[in-house]
């Protein structure tokens, strides 16, 4: 069975209940030792924006949760977030920008631009293994295969081999909504995120720039 949506998702609606056709797809984040850090961090108090050509992922799981630090300001900050999940996941042509306002020395507002896996340039497509992503917002045109829409989060692990549950550390509701599917592919990907981590984080032809303004991916 597959599954095809084009569309992003409206927050104040989060609490009622997530859109069940939208899914995350992968954001940059530090390459780690598999199971060497819990997803209970405090998350930074900027989001950042992904673009990718296309994501594949196998064994996709997604469920609400909460996004928890200090703003820029140093105040306490919440969001909601889709975390998704992916045993294993490839990304073409990603790029992530982050935007920091309001520097000191005049400086103003520097963009951080991070691109890699671009075919273009003759790169192999960004690996990741054990991807967990906090999304707020997503644009793409997706295909799921044997997706399952409406499971108890804290029934999404099972004995299949590859398969993941809720990550450990994530503050989510074990008898809330959740979804998963054997197979996701997005393509045109426009995303917002919080966080993401990841047990292998592989990125090929990897650039890092900082660019003085706003200049983001998309």
């Amino acid at each position: 069975m597959s599954s095809q949506v084009r569309g992003g998702t409206r927050w104040k609606r989060f609490a009622v209940v997530m859109v069940p056709s939208v899914i995350a797809t992968a954001a940059v984040g530090v390459g780690l030792a598999q199971g060497a850090l819990a997803a209970s961090f405090s998350v930074s108090g900027q989001e950042f924006k992904v673009s990718a050509d296309e994501l594949n992922g196998e064994n996709f799981v997604q469920y609400g949760s909460v996004a928890t630090g200090k703003d820029l300001k140093g105040k306490d900050q919440a969001a909601p977030v889709a975390v998704s999940g992916f045993s294993k996941a490839t990304i073409t042509n990603m790029c992530q920008s982050v935007v920091t306002p309001d520097l000191p020395f005049g400086l103003g507002s520097i963009t951080l631009q991070l691109n890699a896996g671009d075919p273009k340039k003759g790169d192999k497509p960004v690996y990741a293994e054990d991807l967990y992503l906090d999304v707020s917002q997503l644009d793409a045109d997706a295909e799921f295969k044997n997706i399952d829409i409406g499971v108890a989060a804290g029934s999404l692990k099972t004995d299949k081999p590859g398969s993941i549950g809720i990550q450990p550390g994530t503050q989510a509701n074990p008898y809330g909504f959740s979804q998963r599917a054997e197979k996701a592919k997005l393509t045109g990907v426009h995303q917002q995120a919080w966080a993401t981590t990841a047990g292998t984080f592989k990125l090929p032809g990897l650039s890092l720039k900082l660019h003085k303004g706003v200049k983001e991916c998309y």
